[in-house]
């Protein structure tokens, strides 16, 4: 089977790769001729776990491709994935620009029946727009060429993204035509091998599943976030609240642990999207927008404690570990890190930040408004407080007594909630973290 995979982003690039591990020959195309030429070369231009050895031997043996031309790719695939961003407009909405450009070139270029499969997360009745354009394209070209259209949402989670394609928990594909279905099929076939389900619907429920999964593990952290806030104010322990509830066979434990807040490319956006679509529907989603506000606001949480040892942080030293929004990967989008060092800037203070594969991504997204170190105990010399933002495994047994020695303050301040309050403290420290 030839399929194309347009987008090179994280969804394009792990879903074309982990299909042309399984014997599909695959092209993925972008508009970003650098992007393919680091690509041609063998350079990866994401940081994901397995990912490089995937694509260097499928390139290498032959099923995967890459190009800027989606045109010349579309007389020889049968199944077109549409995986381009929809990054957040000022007013939460999803900007369908770059899926809509990919219909219109399908449409443009098409000469015998295609299947364009939507693959990045879109608001629900995106699949109308894109058959809409397609045939508008048909027509001013005269040609009544048949095609479908489909919706195939990705439930990737960064770091552990190819065992989550390889292995998934579910594969969720809106058809609306047989011809779709048994083509889908075919695709997925191979993967059936691990007993995993392919659950086929129409194509609004489709798009309407991508969204209220990530808005139901949204729900459940700002949840267990205002839960240990609370739990702060009145002297309870969020972890023991959380075992608690978690042994309940009707809630479990999966996301329910307290932090600093989410990031990345899909809870924020997705949580702002679902309310925007409800909007425009007349409709309020006031539990969604109380998960969006109970987010933002928490990010604030750790220049809180910080302020709540030091009134005053100016010419304070303060360093910060874990700058991606989650570990093993260097994905900074919406991560609490930047919330946290613009409130620590902002209040006077310097930063100094260490992250195990994201320091670049800072440097891009930063320049030179914070310091960087050459590694974790580098960040911590001469600090009035520590601050834990990102649980990379790195950072969970450091070397106490160098840290007790090298800084100026003995000040930690845990994000993520991965230290033992006694022992932190039979160091000799002062331990802050959430909800406990």
């Amino acid at each position: 089977m030839n399929i194309a995979v347009v987008g090179t982003g994280y969804v394009g690039l792990v879903s074309g790769a982990c299909f042309a591990e399984m014997g599909v020959n695959v092209t993925c195309v972008d508009t970003d001729s650098s992007k393919i030429e680091r690509l041609l070369s063998g350079d990866i231009p994401i940081y994901e776990p397995g990912l490089d050895g995937i694509v260097d031997r499928n390139r290498r043996d032959g099923r995967l491709h890459f190009t800027t031309d989606l045109a010349s790719c579309l007389h020889d695939v049968e199944i077109v994935f549409s995986a381009v961003g929809t990054p957040p407009d000022e007013d939460g909405s999803a900007d369908l620009s770059y899926v809509l450009d990919v219909a219109r070139t399908v449409g443009r270029n098409m000469d015998g029946y295609v299947l364009l499969v939507t693959k990045s997360t879109v608001p629900v009745g995106t699949s109308l727009k894109v058959k809409s354009v397609i045939r508008e394209e048909l027509g001013r070209r005269g040609l009544d060429i048949p095609f479908d259209v489909a919706s195939n949402p990705e439930f990737l989670k960064e770091g552990t993204a190819i065992k989550d394609f390889m292995s998934p928990d579910r594969v969720v594909v809106g058809v609306e035509s047989e011809r779709a279905r048994d083509l889908m099929t075919r695709l997925y076939r191979p993967f059936l091998l691990n007993n995993f389900r392919v659950i086929f619907m129409d194509i609004a429920s489709a798009e309407m599943t991508k969204y209220a999964a990530n808005a139901m593990l949204a729900t459940r952290i700002s949840f267990m976030n205002d839960i240990a806030n609370l739990c702060d104010l009145v002297g309870a322990d969020v972890d023991m609240v959380r075992k608690g509830i978690g042994a309940d066979a009707r809630i479990g434990t999966k996301f329910l642990y307290p932090g600093c807040g989410y990031g990345g490319s899909c809870f924020p956006k997705d949580v702002k999207a679902l309310a925007k679509t409800a909007g425009e529907h007349g409709y309020t989603m006031d539990v969604i927008e109380a998960v969006d506000r109970v987010n933002e606001r928490q990010k604030h949480v750790l220049a809180d404690k910080v302020r709540s040892v030091y009134p005053d942080l100016t010419g304070r030293r303060i360093a910060v570990w874990g700058l991606s929004f989650k570990p093993d990967t260097d994905d900074m989008r919406e991560a609490a890190s930047l919330v946290t060092i613009n409130d620590l800037l902002a209040a006077g203070a310097t930063v100094k930040v260490f992250d195990p594969v994201a320091m670049d991504e800072c440097r891009r997204r930063l320049g030179d408004r914070v310091e960087y170190a050459d590694d974790m105990y580098d960040a911590a010399d001469g600090a009035d407080a520590l601050l834990l933002v990102t649980e990379w495994k790195q950072f969970r047994l450091p070397f106490w007594s160098v840290l007790k020695r090298i800084m100026r303050s003995p000040v930690v301040v845990d994000g993520r909630n991965i230290y033992v309050r006694k022992e932190v403290e039979a160091e000799g420290f002062r331990y802050f973290s959430i909800g406990r």
